[in-house]
This record gives structure tokens, sequence and C-alpha cells, in this order.
């Protein structure tokens, strides 16, 4: 009995002294390079964006009602992601910072760039030869990051509006197809009432599901593959249409092109939307199983 007591006893002085070594033992040092936060701002600190190039007018946008809109050189809506791109500067980290004393060291005394986010200030100098990132000084601060943030900011304007034919706000309640070719001898209307779509023939046989796919992948998600601005010719006449909106709203479009690719003009906006054969045909065409005339 003294003999088993004693065992028991050992094992757990032995227990205590590995908890006593692991909870004692001095803790490794993190011998890995050190992460530098640019700023501790946030991307929804902001309702104005200025991109500025040297010998370049800026490129200005403007956040109304929640959304971002290009206010230079043009208004227009803006592509969302593309200005939040430009923004994501303020969450960027480095493992490499320098005391801003120095700016011509690295090309900070003539910035190719310069992004203004409100009053916050972000300077783009040369690139570095081994590691390929760029410079950027922000405060008192210089660090280096990659060249993702800088080429985001350089990108074509018209290629940052927003490739989406209506606004978010812009909410579809149907279509006014009479004046295309195709529906000009039935007059073509479409008309979501009460979550069920309706259409003004009787020959059409429209399948509730069908109809709100049609939807969802042509106009909730469909985008154009660019966008170009539109000054309409008030000499010429289009086939055109409208978009009808909950709360009594209309959208006009003017059917420019339909092949090889369906160009549509939206002259409120002063923009023309291009989207490739397949999805501007599906568009303009409902899936309303109208029986062919023999």
């Amino acid at each position: 009995m003294i003999k088993r007591w004693l065992v028991n006893l050992g094992l757990l002085v032995l227990i205590g002294g590995i908890v006593a070594f692991l909870y004692w033992r001095p803790q490794p040092e993190n011998d890995g390079p050190a992460v530098h936060e640019i700023s501790a701002l946030k991307l929804a600190d902001f309702s104005r964006v200025s991109v500025e190039f040297p010998a370049k007018a800026p490129v200005v946008f403007e956040k109304i009602d929640g959304y971002w809109h290009i206010a230079q050189p043009y208004k227009t809506r803006a592509d969302q992601m593309s200005v939040q791109r430009i923004l994501s500067i303020v969450a960027a980290t480095s493992q490499e910072k320098f005391p801003a004393d120095d700016l011509a060291r690295f090309g900070l005394d003539q910035p190719k760039l310069k992004v203004r986010l409100d009053d916050e200030e972000f300077l783009f100098g040369t690139y570095n030869p081994v590691s390929g990132e760029q410079y950027v000084t922000y405060k008192d601060a210089v660090y280096l990051v990659a060249t993702t943030y800088s080429e985001s900011a350089g990108v074509q304007v018209v290629e940052m509006i927003d490739k989406n034919p209506l606004k978010p706000t812009e909410k579809i309640a149907g279509f006014d197809f009479s004046r295309l070719e195709q529906w000009e001898d039935i007059r073509l209307n479409v008309d979501l009432v009460e979550g069920n779509w309706k259409a003004s023939t009787d020959k059409a046989k429209p399948v509730q599901d069908e109809m709100n796919e049609w939807l969802e992948i042509t106009w909730t998600q469909g985008a154009a593959k660019s966008v170009e601005p539109y000054t309409p010719d008030r000499n010429a006449t289009y086939p055109s249409f409208e978009v009808k909106l909950q709360g009594g709203g209309k959208v006009h479009f003017d059917k420019l092109q339909e092949s090889p690719e369906l160009l549509l003009g939206r002259p409120d906006e002063g923009l023309i939307y291009h989207f490739a054969p397949d999805i501007g045909f599906a568009m303009l065409n409902p899936p309303l199983h109208i029986p062919k005339e023999e």
C-alpha cells in the first residue's frame, strides 16, 4: 500500500514539473518580418476620391445616396468595385517602412500619382528594382506596396463607368417592347403584377419561373461588355423600348445596333452599352412561348 502511494506521489510530482516547465519556459521569438499598416482609415469613411496624374485632368468620384458616381471629367454612375479598389490603399500593409524625410530618394518629390480621399493624401513614387513594388507615402512615413494599388487608380475613366444599364435604385416592374420590330405587330408589353408576369397578348403563355430567370440573367445580373459616352442624334430615329419601374417611372433605351453586338443607348445618362449578341438577343426577347404563325 505504501509502495503504491509513493508511486502515485512520484507521478504527481512529475506531472507538476512538466506543467511548470511548459508554463515558465521562454517563448520563441517571432522571427518573421514586421507588418506595417499604412493607415487606420476605413473604406467607408470617405465621400470624395480624386485621382491625379501629372499633366492630366483629375478623375473625381463622389458618393451620392450611398453610391459612387464619376464627377469629373463627366458626370455618370461609377462602377462601385472600381472605386473600392482605389480606396483599398487605406487597408494596405507593408513589410518596409521608412521616414519621409528624403522624398526624392523614393521619387516622391515629383510623384507619379496622387490619390486624395477627402482630406487624406497618398503619393505614389518610383518602383523598387528588386521587389518590383512601389513606394507610397502617407503622413510621415514611406512604404513599399504592391503595384496593384496604382494600377487600379490608373484605369481609364471610361472603364470605371457602371456597366449595368439600370441604376441600383431602379427596380423593374415591366417592359414596353411595342416599338421594337419583332413586337410591333402585337404591341408587346410585359408587366410584373403582384409577383406574376402578365403579357399584353393572349397568345403569350409565360412560365413564371422562366420569366424570373430571364429577368435575373439578362437585366439584373447582365452587365455590358463595355460602355461609352452617348450624344443622341436628334435627326436620327431608332427602334426603342422602355423599362417600367416600380413607382411608375420609366427608362428609355434606343436600340442603335443589333449585330454583331447589341448597342443600347440611354439618352438620359448619355451612355451606350455594348452587349454580346447572345445576351443582347435575350434581353429583348422574353420567353413568352408565343406560337409562330404559319
